[in-house]
């Protein structure tokens, strides 16, 4: 059973990859909405973000990825040191991130944290649910940049990784992102064609050098 029965997948061919950062042990996308981070089981999922960079570049791996619906920073390794050095980086919470979303509603509060447990909501997978008793830890702290007549332009910076943590912690505060087929209400969905959710920075450790790297690329929606 799917929560998207009807969903066809449609990724977008333009532009077809772009590459905002390299070196010898890195390459930095920005991923557009829609577009699978690593391929599906069915043929037709086979078109993808590490398949479309592996055409260019052949040993290039997989370290983190972004929900299909999500746009932003993805990062590969172009090496085998380079993917257990980054791989544990962001195991040991050592990167940083940042998003930003544009929510339904007006947030009250400038600033805050949320902390709810998440698992996934079996019969209605790949969608997650919040789970005091059985839900694995997850934290976010978001901050509110602009309002307007009915929607709330945020930062999301996940301390967690779980899976759909930043849009179901947004729906727990009672603001969905806008475009979410997944979570939102009629309202929200239908404001925006896409889910208005962008990886804009994140910063890791260059493999080699030690040195520190900040990652940014700007949303389209905001």
């Amino acid at each position: 059973m799917s929560a998207n029965p009807d969903f066809i997948y449609q990724p977008p061919m333009t532009p077809y990859l772009e590459i905002i950062y390299q070196d010898d042990d890195l390459v930095v996308l920005n991923k557009p909405s829609g577009l699978l981070t690593v391929p599906g089981r069915l043929p037709e999922h086979k078109d993808c973000l590490q398949n479309r960079v592996n055409k260019v570049l052949p040993s290039a791996t997989i370290v983190h990825r972004l929900d299909m619906a999500t746009s932003g920073i993805v990062l590969m390794a172009l090496n085998k040191p380079a993917h257990v050095h980054i791989s544990r980086q962001f195991e040991q919470r050592e990167t940083q991130k940042s998003y930003i979303a544009r929510v339904y509603g007006l947030v009250k509060e400038e600033d805050g944290e949320i902390n709810l447990p998440l698992i996934c909501d079996w019969p209605n997978r790949p969608k997650q649910k919040v789970d005091f008793e059985h839900g694995k830890k997850s934290q976010t702290f978001y901050r509110v940049i602009q309002r307007d007549e009915n929607s709330s332009l945020v930062e999301l910076t996940p301390i967690t990784g779980r899976s759909h943590q930043l849009r179901v912690h947004m729906l727990a505060l009672g603001h969905p992102i806008l475009g979410d087929r997944l979570y939102a209400h009629d309202k929200a969905l239908t404001v925006s064609p896409r889910l208005q959710l962008h990886a804009q920075m994140l910063t890791v450790s260059q493999p080699k050098t030690g040195k520190k790297v900040k990652l940014t690329c700007s949303s389209p929606f905001n």
